[in-house]
């Protein structure tokens, strides 16, 4: 797909969004303080399906208000519901946003219903799993409901860019555009978070310009991943298996690159965990991170192993 689609099909998503937006404030932030980078602008290279279009923002002003923005977006929508109210705090310039559980708003169908994903019994995990967030996001029908709340089918079909998923790092609307709060900054500033080189092209939402970096389109040539860092080295080890899924390939060099950032990480620490396996596999690795936390609640002497670890991991999994 060459540049002028590629930039057409960006700003038709783009504009469709933001008309949704009833603040003006924030849809004249946005408008000026964003991009949209990552997965998609390799997708509509290669031809290839769209599955979200990530939106990062230029300046923490900006992310903070986005972010409160759709935080109450969020809570009136599930207004009078058992939802949990989803809660934004600042920490050290970062944009924490809590909900009691996790919210995920699963949205298969009119008839789908709020889904949680953290503070699952362990031996649901299996269960719980075949309902991922690509079926709460309306891609397929889910396998099996979760009990909870609905969103009738009038207030899905007023809220197209409804938000559906909260976590500390991004926020998730319906029909494939994901905020991203975790970093904001200009595009270089951005893409220093980034782990493969290929994803580093980007889109200027204020003046409409598509940068393409050679290297980026190189390695999407030739359907190599160049691990350039991150500051997730375990998130994008894990994430590997999905390109090579893809017909993409990875040389040894660049895998021995992502161990040496593994290596310096203290993955004993829960937090760290955590924070390292946020976007992979979401389910099951909250169902381990839990078991564990529970398990140190009732035992205060309880030292988490790496030989005890991988007996839980092999448990839930």
């Amino acid at each position: 797909m060459n540049r002028r689609v590629i930039k057409s099909i960006l700003k038709k998503k783009f504009n469709q969004w933001i008309e949704t937006i009833k603040d003006e404030k924030v849809k004249r932030a946005i408008k000026d303080n964003s991009i949209i980078t990552g997965g998609s602008i390799v997708s509509l290279l290669l031809k290839e399906k769209v599955s979200d279009y990530d939106v990062y923002l230029t300046n923490f002003k900006t992310a903070e208000l986005v972010a409160g923005y759709y935080v109450t977006e969020f809570n009136r929508l599930h207004e009078g519901k058992s939802t949990p109210t989803a809660v934004m705090r600042i920490e050290e310039n970062r944009i924490r946003i809590n909900t009691q559980s996790g919210g995920i708003a699963g949205e298969n169908t009119p008839d789908s219903q709020y889904q949680y994903l953290d503070g699952r019994p362990v031996n649901e995990g299996d269960e719980y799993t075949l309902n991922t967030i690509s079926e709460a996001l309306g891609t397929t029908d889910a396998t099996d409901a979760m009990d909870g709340d609905k969103l009738d089918a009038e207030t899905i079909e007023k809220e197209p860019y409804r938000p559906v998923f909260l976590t500390d790092n991004a926020i998730t609307l319906a029909n494939q555009i994901q905020i991203v709060t975790r970093f904001y900054g200009e595009p270089e500033e951005i893409h220093k978070n980034y782990d493969f080189v290929h994803c580093t092209n980007y889109w200027v939402a204020k003046t409409e310009t598509l940068v393409l970096q050679p290297s980026a389109l190189e390695a999407i040539l030739a359907k190599e991943l160049v691990y350039v860092g991150s500051l997730y080295p375990v998130c994008s080890f894990i994430r590997t298996r999905k390109f090579i899924k893809r017909g993409w390939h990875i040389n040894a060099g660049q895998m021995l690159k992502i161990c040496l950032q593994i290596s310096e990480l203290n993955l004993m620490d829960l937090e760290t965990l955590r924070d390292q396996l946020t976007g992979v596999d979401t389910t099951y690795f909250n169902q381990v991170i839990d078991y564990l936390k529970k398990r140190q609640e009732e035992d205060k002497e309880l030292q988490v192993s790496v030989p005890y670890l991988i007996s839980i991991i092999d448990k839930i999994f």
